[in-house]
C-alpha cells in the first residue's frame, strides 16, 4: 500500500523516510531435489531477488546471509544475479552477515559494495572441497561384486565402491585447482587493495568477523537495523520481501491451487528421502565451522 501511495502522493509531502527491502539468504548451497527442504539456488532465490530490486524508490537492497557454502555454481550464480540487477537497477547492495559466511556464502557476499559483520561471524573458507566415503571394504566383507561397465575409460573415476587411484585423485584435484582460482579472483575483484597481506587469506582458513574486517574480507562490524538508519536516517524502514515456499506450497498443486496428481505419494516419499540425505550433507557443511 506505502508503495502505491508514493507513485500518487507528490514526492514533497511524502516526508524523507526511505524504505529498504531485506532479502534472507539461509541455508546451504545446493540445488533441492526435496519439496519439504529450500537450499539456497539461483532457481530458489531468483524470484524474491527480483521483487527486492524492483522496489524502484529503494537505493539499496539490503542482504542477510546465513550459509556454510556449497556448491560453487550455484554460489557463482546467485552472485551474478545480485550484481547483474545492482547495476541494471543503479543500486547498493549491502551485505550483513550472521552466523556465517563461508566458502560459498562468501562467494555470494563479495556481491556487496559493503559487507558488514558480527564480531563472531565467521567469514572466510576461501578454498574448495570434495568430500566422499570408500566402501570398497564393507562391500567385499558382506559378499557383494561390484561390477561397473563403461565405453571411455575415465567414465567411472572415483567410483566409492572400487579403491581410490592416484590418477583419479590428481585429476580432482586439478579441477579443484582451477575453481580455487576462479573463487580468488572473484574476491580480488571484489575486495581490491582492501585485503590485507597475508599468507593465509587464500589457504581455505577461516576467521571471526572481527579478524576478517582486517583482513579485508569485511568492512565493517554491525547489525543490519542500526547500519542502515545509520546510513539513511533514523526513519529508514526495513522491508523483509519473501516469496511462498514449502511443503503446501503452490508447486505441489494442493490446498486450492489444483488437484494433486496420482504420483503425488511417490513424489513425496521420494521427496522425503532425498530431503534426508540433503540434511545430512547440509549438517556436514555447518559443522565444519563448528555450529
Amino acid at each position: 500500500m506505502r508503495r502505491i501511495l508514493s507513485r500518487v502522493v507528490p514526492k514533497r509531502l511524502r516526508g524523507d523516510a526511505v524504505t529498504i527491502p531485506v532479502v534472507r539468504l539461509a541455508g546451504a548451497i545446493m540445488p533441492s531435489n526435496s519439496p519439504m527442504r529450500q537450499n539456497l539456488s539461483l532457481a530458489s532465490v531468483a524470484g524474491v531477488l527480483e521483487k527486492a530490486f524492483a522496489v524502484s524508490e529503494a537505493p539499496a537492497v539490503a542482504i542477510a546471509i546465513n550459509s556454510p557454502g556449497g556448491s560453487p555454481v550455484q554460489a557463482r550464480l546467485i552472485y551474478k544475479r545480485i550484481r547483474d540487477m545492482a547495476e541494471e537497477k543503479d543500486k547498493k547492495v549491502f551485505v550483513f552477515v550472521e552466523d556465517v559466511a563461508a566458502s560459498g556464502g562468501y562467494m555470494i557476499a563479495l556481491a556487496g559494495d559493503e559487507i558488514i559483520a558480527d564480531p563472531s561471524s565467521i567469514v572466510g573458507s576461501i578454498g574448495v572441497v570434495s568430500a566422499g566415503f570408500g566402501f570398497q571394504e564393507m562391500i567385499r566383507k558382506i559378499g557383494v561384486e561390484r561390477r561397473v561397465h563403461t565405453a571411455g575409460r575415465n567414465k567411472a573415476i572415483l567410483d566409492p565402491f572400487q579403491p581410490e587411484k592416484k590418477a583419479d585423485v590428481e585429476r580432482l584435484k586439478a579441477l579443484q585447482l582451477e575453481i580455487h582460482e576462479i573463487f580468488i579472483d572473484m574476491v580480488k575483484a571484489r575486495r581490491g587493495a582492501r585485503l590485507a597481506d597475508d599468507p593465509d587469506l587464500f589457504t581455505g582458513l577461516f576467521w571471526t568477523g572481527g579478524r576478517g574486517v582486517a583482513l579485508g574480507l569485511v568492512d565493517g562490524i554491525g547489525d543490519m537495523r542500526s547500519f542502515l538508519k545509520e546510513r539513511y536516517g533514523e526513519k529508514t524502514r526495513l522491508s523483509l520481501i519473501t516469496q511462498p515456499r514449502g511443503l503446501f506450497g503452490r508447486k505441489l498443486g494442493v490446498f486450492g491451487s489444483g488437484p494433486a496428481s496420482p504420483e503425488f505419494g511417490a513424489s513425496l516419499a521420494s521427496g522425503a528421502a532425498a530431503g534426508l540425505l540433503e540434511a545430512v550433507e547440509e549438517q556436514a557443511l555447518w559443522r565444519r565451522f563448528g555450529l
